[in-house]
């Protein structure tokens, strides 16, 4: 605008110049007009020969019709310069407008889609946010020597929310369940799932709150990613299940294209939602994966994307639990006569290619005493802690894009001394063997899975037949 105005003033002033040059001219081009001759006789008279314009009356007619072109296009100027300043000023009163609606909610964004639940965000992606809600409708019949018995019930109800606030690195996740089998028998929170990560250093990322432990692969996949209706019975054994605490991790660490993550957890120890004051812990947890062919998803059982290259995850973790209350370690019956100190190891393995997959873990957990002893309202009483290994091998197929079929074989064994209960569900149920069949609709926010299990112990012709069909949906 400055440089217009400049552009302005010089026009004006050149106007002027030439007007006063203009006006001095005839006085110029007489002045330097040549001296008169002497006079000489007078001729006859004669007629006056016309006028003719004098050469510096041409000049001034040019120099008049130039002035009149700079005036013609300062008018000209005058008017583009009051146009630009019209147009920045509606461009102003634009962007007004514009931010007013971005103060009262125009600048927020909302998206939704199947099985993804709905996203808020806001337009500087400094803040978003996305709720699902998740169910599992299942039937299952269980056929014995002595009696076959038939339920059906919504085993699972999830709402989660999920997102990010002033940064897309800090991230935040609540999960809360209401299933009838979500809640222990001690505590009545829905919480499962609650925690603040920031994701800002790749080799350091940070999660604080209640969440997974990270030990053994086959706990920490996804639930709605199973391809079969329950988990294997060596993790629900086993598993150290989640915990309160702070973790440490990197999915890529050294930037070698996610060839090698690492975990370290540090926790309460005595599980989720636990109240009052306890025994000092911690929970230690440590874990290496690594993978020699490059990332890939191993959060999930199956292979819906058939991997174009093999793919392949190994994974080993140990885990050290001091002075906990809880008979499983982290979660099970709380125990009153004391506390016991847990080692916990296992090692696992995914593959994937083409549609094939294949899993397989070995898992242990050991007590440091077998039982503790005390008295109870004056009664001696005895409470028992659970000693044991286990492992499994699933491997699963997609016939076509909404088709798989999967195996599995899973078996637990019982340390010599431990929890009799754990002896008796080892002899009755410790091996369990059988397959299934999923119907994608949505790929894994939307599925109909059916499996059956034939579970027996050291008896094989004393076991049960299981069979069971699931409705999982994620909206």
């Amino acid at each position: 605008m400055k440089s217009i105005n400049r552009t302005k003033s010089h026009t004006v002033r050149a106007a002027a110049a030439l007007s006063l040059f203009a006006a001095a001219l005839p006085f110029q081009a007489s002045a330097q007009e040549p001296a008169a001759p002497p006079p000489a006789p007078a001729p006859p008279p004669a007629a006056a020969p016309p006028l003719t314009p004098a050469p510096q009356d041409a000049a001034v007619e040019q120099l008049s019709r130039r002035v009149a072109e700079l005036e013609q296009q300062q008018r000209a100027l005058e008017e583009r310069l009051a146009a630009e300043r019209r147009a920045a000023a509606e461009k102003e009163a634009s962007a007004g407008k514009e931010q007013a609606a971005k103060d009262k909610g125009g600048g927020v964004k909302v998206t939704a889609a199947p099985g993804k639940g709905f996203t808020v965000r806001t337009a500087d992606d400094s803040f978003s946010s996305t709720i699902r809600a998740r169910v599992q409708i299942r039937e299952t019949i269980t056929h014995t020597a002595e009696d076959d018995t038939n339920e059906i019930n919504v085993k699972t109800v999830r709402l989660t929310t999920s997102g990010h606030v002033l940064s897309p690195d800090l991230k935040y996740s609540v999960q809360l369940a209401f299933g009838g089998n979500d809640f222990e028998k001690d505590s009545a929170s829905p919480v499962f799932d609650a925690f603040v990560e920031y994701t800002g250093i790749r080799d350091l990322n940070v999660r604080v709150g209640q969440f997974f432990v990270p030990f053994d692969r086959a706990r920490t996949t996804r639930e709605f990613t199973l391809q079969l209706v329950d988990r294997q019975i060596a993790v629900r054994e086993l598993t150290l299940d989640r915990d309160v605490g702070l973790m440490l991790s990197s999915p890529d660490l050294f930037g070698l294209g996610g060839r090698i993550s690492y975990n370290l957890f540090v926790g309460g120890g005595e599980g989720r939602n636990r109240f009052g004051g306890q025994e000092h812990g911690p929970l230690a947890v440590a874990r290496l994966s690594f993978r020699p062919f490059g990332a890939f998803d191993d959060d999930q059982e199956g292979d819906l994307s058939r991997e174009a290259k093999p793919r392949l995850a190994v994974g080993v973790a140990g885990g050290y639990n001091h002075q906990t209350n809880r008979q499983n370690s982290t979660y099970g019956a709380t125990l009153s006569l004391g506390t016991a100190d847990y080692l916990h190891g296992a090692a696992d393995l995914v593959f994937k290619y083409a549609g094939f997959s294949l899993s397989a873990e070995a898992v242990a957990r050991h007590a440091g005493r077998d039982s503790l002893e005390g008295e109870v309202d004056g009664a001696p009483a005895r409470e028992w802690t659970r000693s044991g290994y286990g492992y499994f091998v699933q491997s699963g197929f997609l016939l076509t894009e909404r088709v798989e079929i999967a195996a599995r074989w899973d078996q637990i064994f019982a340390e010599s001394g431990t929890d009799p209960k754990l002896v008796e569900l080892v002899d009755t149920q410790g091996k369990q063997v059988g397959g299934g069949l999923n119907y994608y609709l949505n790929g894994y926010a939307l599925k109909l899975q059916g499996d059956y299990f034939y579970i027996f112990g050291k008896d094989a012709s004393e076991g049960r037949h299981v069979g069971r069909l699931q409705l999982d949906a994620t909206f």
